[in-house]
């Protein structure tokens, strides 16, 4: 990362131990990989812990030590959620941190109560989107959220909660979860506006990219089924899918739909890519018609790299389209005018230019990596610092 931060993190006696608990190795890898690396480089000892994926060892790789934690996403069983629960204190007890930091619904609230009942008295969390547990109305899902309610509300305390969004956190409040002096706002985990950044087009069909985890929360048949419209109407446009599903999210799409729109021939299926820049360098237009996000970092890429973007008007998105300005705001769950918004910008693109150049400024000013880290450090040294 260019540049050097405003401060350093002071010892308190010895280097500093701090745990970094996420509900996927992917995650710390994609959105906390910068951060931690920060932490290390101001004096910090930074443990990453998490399930065991297919990014632990490009964490390692990277000097970091990190340890496996299993854990079932979508777990209702009160005597395995117990069991899980002992073994994520038994964990901390051994590492013994200075400051635990909390990512994902599970994480924040079991790492919290681990954390309470060992007396680490500094803990950080980050709330990074209310999740399928918030967005599905089914009766179940209903029975769910009452339980991580009582649960938020018995774990945040004496906690500093972290925000991506205003509306994610009027709601914690308004809950009682926790109180407004408890709350930080840091929207989103940042880009790299260095490695992110624009580049000509060169397509002979503009083309229209969906990249994401392949849930049904994040609009991916509303998408689909825009692609479908434009195209029953003849509209010249590539439609491309990146990303895989996410099987312990109970909105993952399931491998045979994904199939079917494969053979159909209505959209590409690129499937998961290491690439981002590479990737976004070949896109004219970005869309994510989701339900609701924290704030997604796939709308920040896009920016930075002077896309224009299709997104839906809810929190999380509206945090960084505004619309007519760097992108156009859709209502969720409406393939008709997703579909409309789409042709839009298909048929300008002076349009889709200056929408693009927009973007980019949002990325560099509102949105850029090492504003969102120092952002972060500063809350870290609240707890480190002389």
């Amino acid at each position: 990362m260019p540049g050097s931060l405003n401060y350093t993190l002071k010892s308190k006696s010895r280097m500093p131990k701090l745990l970094l608990f996420a509900n996927t190795d992917w995650y710390l890898y994609n959105f906390r990989l910068a951060l931690a690396k920060e932490l290390r480089a101001q004096g910090n000892e930074v443990i990453l812990l998490s399930p065991p994926g297919d990014f632990k060892d490009r964490l390692r790789q990277h000097g970091f030590q990190w340890l496996p934690f299993p854990l079932a996403r979508q777990g209702v069983n009160p005597f395995n959620e117990l069991q899980t629960l002992w073994r994520l204190v038994r964990i901390y007890r051994q590492v013994k941190p200075d400051v635990v930091h909390h990512f994902t619904i599970k994480p924040v609230i079991y790492g919290s109560l681990a954390a309470h009942l060992l007396g680490i008295p500094d803990i950080i969390n980050s709330i990074t989107g209310l999740g399928h547990l918030f967005i599905d109305p089914g009766l179940g899902t209903s029975l769910l959220r009452q339980i991580a309610k009582w649960l938020y509300r018995f774990s945040l305390r004496r906690t500093q909660v972290i925000f991506e969004n205003p509306e994610d956190r009027n709601i914690f409040i308004q809950n009682k979860f926790i109180q407004p002096e408890q709350s930080h706002l840091i929207p989103g985990t940042g880009v790299d506006v260095e490695k992110f950044k624009p580049v000509p087009k060169k397509n002979d069909l503009p083309l229209v990219l969906f990249s994401s985890r392949l849930l049904v929360t994040k609009g991916l048949l509303e998408f689909v089924d825009a692609a479908r419209l434009l195209r029953q109407k003849g509209i010249k446009a590539r439609f491309a899918i990146a990303g895989t599903p996410d099987p312990g999210n109970p909105a993952s799409i399931p491998g045979g739909q994904i199939e079917a729109w494969k053979e159909s021939g209505m959209v590409e299926i690129w499937g998961w890519q290491d690439d981002m820049p590479s990737v976004l360098a070949r896109t004219d237009i970005f869309c994510l018609p989701s339900y609701r996000e924290g704030v997604p970092n796939a709308l920040l890429e896009a920016c930075a790299c002077g896309i224009p973007i299709v997104a839906t008007d809810v929190p999380g998105c509206r945090d960084v389209v505004t619309h007519d300005r760097n992108g156009l705001l859709v209502p969720p769950r409406d393939s008709q005018s997703l579909a409309d918004a789409l042709e839009k910008l298909l048929a300008d693109p002076k349009l889709r230019d200056a929408m693009g150049r927009a973007g980019r400024q949002v990325a560099v000013e509102k949105f850029s990596l090492r504003h969102n880290i120092e952002q972060n450090l500063h809350i870290y040294h609240g707890f480190l610092g002389q």
